[in-house]
This record gives C-alpha cells, sequence and structure tokens, in this order.
C-alpha cells in the first residue's frame, strides 16, 4: 500500500541520513560539529567506560555550560593557534643573510656534476660568477671558496695555496670585481694542495704543527692580498689562529676577519666533500688533530683559545650531529657561531628525498631553523641558494 511505501521510504531516509551523520562526524575536515559535554557517547556500549568526569578524583571536570574541561590556566597551545600568532612569537627566523654558500672550483673551462652531492658541482670560474650573481639577487652575499687542484701542482709543502695566481685567487678578484659587496671567505688548510691530503705538513707519518702554520700564514696574507674579506682557518693546528692575526695585521690587513674552524671534528660526514676536492687522506685518518666525536667539553677549550687569539667567529663542524657543540659555544662566547651543514648531512637528505622518503623543502627549512635554534648565527649549507628561493616563494622576506 501507499502508508507501507511511505513508511518504507522514511525508514531508508533515516538510515540514509543517520549513517551521513556517521560519516560526518569523522570527516577528514573536522568541521563537523562535535558536543563539547561528552554526555550519552557511550550509551548502549556493551562494555563498561571509564568516565573522567566522574568520582571525587576526577581526571576532568565541567566548565559553566556542563563542558567537559581540563582546569589549567597556563595552555601553550593558544600562541600556536594560527599562522599570525606563530609567526609573530617565533624565537628564531632564519633567513638568507645567515647564509655562507660554499662554492666548489675547478681550472676548467666546463662544470663537473658531484655524484655523491646531487645538484652540487664543481664550478669553471665563468660557471661560479654567475652561481655567484643568481645567489646574491637571493639574499646570499656571502660566499666560500674550495678549489680542486691538479695533481701536478700537489706537494707535500702545498706551495701552490699561497700562488697569487692560482685558482683561489683569480676567483676572489673575479668575485669582487663583479660583486664587489659580496663577502668572500677562504679556506686556509693545505689539504687541496698537498699531495699527502693532510691539513698540514707530513714527516714521517706525522702531521707537524708549527710547520703547517707558517704555510698557512702565507696562504692566508696571499688570499687577502687578491681582496678575501675572511679566512677561515680549517687545519685545526694549535696556535693557527694567533699566528694568521698576527701575520694578516703585520700586512696591513687589520680589516680581514678570521671564522675559525673552531671545533672540526674527526666526522665521517665529509666523504662526499672529499669526493669534490679528490682530498681523502693519502694515508691514515685525522683524528691526531681534528677532534674526537666523543668529546664535547674539549670544544670550550678550542673556544677559549681561539677567542683568545683574535677569532672572529667560531664555527662547528659537523652541523647536526653537533647541536648540543653549538649551544655548548653560544652560552660560552659573545662570538658568533657558524655552522657548517657539511657535505653527508646534505647528501642524506637528497637520498631520502630521492627515494620520496622525505620532502625536502620542509626537511631543509627545518634543519636550518634548528641550526639558529641550537644558536648558530651563521650556516654554511650548500642548500643556501635553493634555500633562499624557497623562503622569497613563501614570502618570507
Amino acid at each position: 500500500s501507499i502508508k507501507v511505501k511511505m513508511k518504507l521510504t522514511l525508514a531508508i531516509a533515516a538510515a540514509l541520513i543517520g549513517t551521513a551523520s556517521a560519516f560526518s562526524a569523522v570527516a577528514p575536515n573536522g568541521n563537523a560539529a562535535v558536543d563539547h559535554s561528552l554526555k550519552g557517547i557511550d550509551d548502549g556500549a556493551a562494555h563498561d567506560v571509564f568516565d573522567p568526569t566522574a568520582g571525587d578524583n576526577a581526571a576532568l571536570k565541567r566548565n559553566n555550560k556542563d563542558d567537559v574541561w581540563v582546569p589549567q590556566r597556563a595552555r601553550p597551545r593558544r600562541n600556536r593557534k594560527s599562522a599570525a600568532v606563530r609567526a609573530m612569537v617565533r624565537e628564531n627566523i632564519v633567513t638568507p643573510s645567515n647564509f655562507i654558500y660554499p662554492l666548489f672550483i675547478h681550472d676548467e673551462d666546463f662544470n663537473t656534476e658531484i655524484p655523491s652531492m646531487p645538484g652540487c658541482e664543481r664550478h669553471s670560474l665563468d660557471s661560479m660568477v654567475r652561481e655567484v650573481g643568481e645567489a646574491y639577487d637571493l639574499g646570499v652575499k656571502t660566499f666560500v671558496l674550495f678549489p680542486k687542484v691538479p695533481d701536478e701542482l700537489k706537494t707535500n709543502l702545498g706551495v701552490e695555496a699561497y700562488n697569487p695566481d692560482g685558482i683561489v685567487h683569480r676567483a676572489i678578484r673575479m668575485i669582487k670585481e663583479k660583486y664587489p659587496d659580496s663577502v668572500v671567505c677562504t679556506d686556509v688548510a693545505l689539504y687541496p694542495y698537498s699531495d699527502q691530503g693532510h691539513d698540514g705538513v707530513v714527516e714521517d707519518g706525522k702531521i707537524l704543527n708549527d710547520v703547517t702554520i707558517n704555510q698557512l700564514c702565507k696562504q692566508a696574507v696571499s688570499q687577502a692580498r687578491a681582496g678575501a674579506d675572511v679566512v677561515a682557518p680549517s687545519d685545526m693546528m694549535d696556535g693557527r689562529v694567533g699566528a694568521i692575526r698576527d701575520a694578516l695585521d703585520s700586512e696591513g690587513f687589520t680589516d680581514v676577519s678570521i671564522l675559525a674552524y673552531t671545533a672540526k671534528y674527526a666526522s665521517a660526514y665529509y666523504g662526499p666533500f672529499r669526493d669534490a676536492l679528490d682530498s681523502h687522506p693519502g694515508f691514515g685518518d685525522k683524528k691526531t688533530y681534528q677532534q674526537d666525536p666523543a668529546n664535547g667539553r674539549e670544544a670550550l677549550i678550542e673556544a677559549a683559545l681561539d677567542a683568545s687569539e683574535g677569532a672572529d667567529m667560531l664555527m662547528v663542524k659537523p652541523g647536526m650531529p653537533y647541536l648540543d657543540v653549538i649551544r655548548r659555544l653560544k652560552d660560552a662566547t659573545p662570538l658568533p657561531v657558524a655552522a657548517y651543514h657539511v657535505s653527508g648531512e646534505y647528501a642524506m637528505i637528497k637520498a631520502a628525498c630521492e627515494k620520496g622518503w622525505l620532502e625536502e623543502k620542509d626537511v631543509v627549512l627545518e634543519t636550518l631553523t634548528c641550526f639558529k635554534r641550537a644558536g648558530a648565527d651563521i650556516i654554511l649549507t650548500y642548500y643556501a641558494k635553493q634555500a633562499a628561493q624557497w623562503m622569497k616563494d613563501d614570502g618570507l622576506y
């Protein structure tokens, strides 16, 4: 009959409405209304259900509206409730001006890809200038140069390191001529120029400290003469910062800064960098001059020495595995602290992103922010240009 059919139709409609309501309660956009009293939601349950609002020692209470309520005045989530509020209270902000962009260079008229560092190349000098310009336009103003030197120019004493017509010296002049307001940093160490693959002069399998410093002073002065704004001794010889400071000052380069590799660890994260420069140690390792990864307090000794010897900035290398050391230095010194996001860290992110396991942009920007949060004022990263582009795209500066 018509009445029966109508009843059946209404029953089906009610069932459909009930089904829709059930699905709307778990809608992915979270817009479905929720009864904050939560009363009656477990009525008819086939088992006992604990009521957090019941009893003399109830876990939750009810407010004036009879809604469930945790009587807590301080609620940190209030400062996270919107993008605008989060931006207003953000403690650490990374901008391209915090970056130093490491560039690999070689004396060829072409670029060479670095397989273990996807996205990085050994640049010809003309390509290097173009890369500097692209990064400069994105707000990255500071660069550090790392040369791949031909084997025939390598010697134990590393004399090519202070050749005024060497690749680094020509590169400095080219950058400063095209971008005079840029900041050019140079690496002070012998490993690119050493036929032993070590940061210093070798005798009977040992790295000579004071003899090496003699060569480093020549290298630093020659780089300053070429126009370097900052020299960065990465060799980890004892006393080299003071000697380099005195050498620079004696030649009138009192305005040339020293960014000391203060806490440079004998790390396993440097492999791709050494691929880029073909500078793997010719024998043994670098543990007699670079720091033991197990030591944190030792970095404070190095920091105190470097500061007393005239360093202007202090660096921790590597970065992510040594955030605790960055914080120790930040708490111990008034000098700016730098973190080096090294080649192995870069390569790990690249590999995971190529596998589709991580979202590259999000992971990189989080990583760089972590350096800042730990206390780094300066971040050396191969992602400098790309990160600056992401920041610009997102309207962050």
